[in-house]
């Protein structure tokens, strides 16, 4: 073994919910270059639409997400409005577009909009797009604003799959991170949602938040296996003060070592398979008959900026401040604050703030990654065909995982018809990040320039 595993736990890399990677985003993508790209979808294309509403009751300490604190609801209504405007812009160039698959309403606190916002919003979206009829419509939820109210909204509105941000369920990691909500709070949520016929259910924990133990961990998956979600995502905390500035306020020598990390990890999953739990990927878990797991099975699982996920749209259009769509022919960003967000639209106006066109090579890697971050496995040389690529375009990455390779993460096989297949063995998949980033044409320029700084692999 050339490397000690902790040393790999600590490098820094994406989470490759995307690639490129949005800081490689830049402004000569323009309004009128995404207008384009949307004239050019077709009726095979089927949709997916993601709606970010960037507002929350209170800033939570550990939160990476693009919000801000109100308690006035005026912003929000105003802020619903606009996203209104915004979704008939889009949808004036979307004549011919195919059906929508997945909606994913993302924050921020989207369930701060009231009912009224709910039910033009989501009239809007049924008049301008044509829903599939196996349509998944999700929301992400803060327990502790789940009311009967919200609950009979989303039901009503046509939501079919609910988020609940939980992290962890020790009083004293929760009063760390500025979020308590105690076990009730999170289970009288959950029994209200069910209720109302909203029975596929995901949990959010978190590992490596300050004051995090074997015991508290422990505690944290038992109640969740209480409450029985459908789906668990058993997220790594990214300690990113530098980018979060509220993040400064965790006390950064309560945070758990790269070895508690790793441990706190293992402790939970190996928790989570025992109770029936299917794994997915590098930090999912689904009931064995969600479809997250069937698309685990039948080799259609994706992953996006919500991270694993049965989205199957083709085209991922984003609504809101700072929200991020991916077309056939590149990403788009949404200008990252309300104010500007807001006048570009008002002027008629897709509010873009940049994007990325994709090459041939960015959608050969892009699906690389994707594939070792869904299977663990890829096969170079049929993957490099579909690009009009070879292998030996890929030689930096092959070179790149030698090491991992020499540790026992990876496998490199040289088959037949020159294929090479890269697979990410058992003792490896926790650094799959790691394989990932060796086919990151952009990470060595990035990390050398400073441009992106990205949390630890694991």
């Amino acid at each position: 073994m050339t490397n000690d595993p902790l040393s790999y736990a600590l490098r820094s890399v994406p989470r490759y919910t995307s690639y490129p990677t949005a800081p490689h985003f830049h402004s000569g993508v323009s309004a009128q270059t995404y207008r384009e790209w949307l004239r050019a979808i077709t009726p095979e294309d089927s949709l997916s639409l993601y709606l970010h509403v960037p507002f929350c009751r209170e800033l939570c300490h550990y939160c990476g997400c693009h919000t801000k604190a109100t308690r006035q609801d005026a912003p929000i209504r105003t802020y619903a409005a606009t996203l209104e405007q915004e979704i008939g812009l889009v949808g004036e160039h979307l004549k011919d577009a195919g059906p929508v698959r997945h909606i994913h309403w993302g924050g921020g606190t989207p369930s701060l909009l009231p009912r009224q916002s709910f039910a033009d919003l989501t009239g809007l979206m049924r008049v301008l797009f044509e829903f599939s009829p196996d349509l998944e419509h999700a929301i992400e939820l803060d327990p502790r604003l789940v009311s009967e109210d919200l609950a009979e909204t989303l039901a009503l509105v046509g939501i079919n799959r609910t988020s609940l941000g939980v992290q962890d369920f020790d009083l004293n990691v929760q009063k760390a991170i500025g979020r308590v909500q105690p076990f009730e709070v999170v289970a009288k949520a959950t029994r209200m949602l069910r209720a109302n016929g909203l029975d596929a259910l995901n949990f959010d924990l978190m590992y490596g938040l300050p004051g995090q133990s074997r015991e508290t961990i422990l505690d944290t998956v038992d109640k969740t296996l209480e409450l029985a979600p459908s789906r668990i995502a058993l997220f790594g905390y990214a300690h990113v003060p530098w980018m979060r500035k509220h993040q400064r306020l965790i006390d950064e020598t309560a945070l758990p070592s790269a070895a508690e990390r790793l441990e706190l990890a293992d402790l939970a999953r190996s928790e989570l398979l025992k109770a029936g739990y299917v794994a997915v990927g590098l930090d999912h878990f689904a009931h064995a008959d969600d479809s997250m797991a069937h698309a685990l099975a039948d080799g259609s699982l994706k992953r996006n900026f919500q991270g694993y996920t049965t989205d199957q749209g083709e085209q991922l259009i984003g609504f809101g401040v700072s929200s991020i769509g991916k077309l056939s022919n590149g990403y788009i960003q949404n200008l990252p604050d309300v104010g500007n967000w807001r006048r570009q639209i008002l002027a008629g106006e897709l509010p873009v703030s940049k994007g990325l066109a994709l090459s041939a090579d960015d959608r050969l890697r892009g699906r690389i990654i994707e594939e070792l971050m869904t299977d663990y496995a890829c096969d170079l040389t049929p993957v490099c065909k579909g690009f009009g690529l070879t292998v030996n375009d890929l030689s930096d990455a092959i070179r790149a995982l030698e090491d991992l390779a020499a540790d026992g993460l990876v496998t490199l096989d040289f088959g037949d018809n020159d294929n090479v297949r890269v697979s990410v063995t058992e003792s490896g998949r926790p650094y799959v990040r790691l394989a990932a980033a060796a086919f990151d044409s952009y990470l060595a320029e990035s990390q050398a320039t400073g441009k992106a700084r990205h949390s630890a692999a694991v």
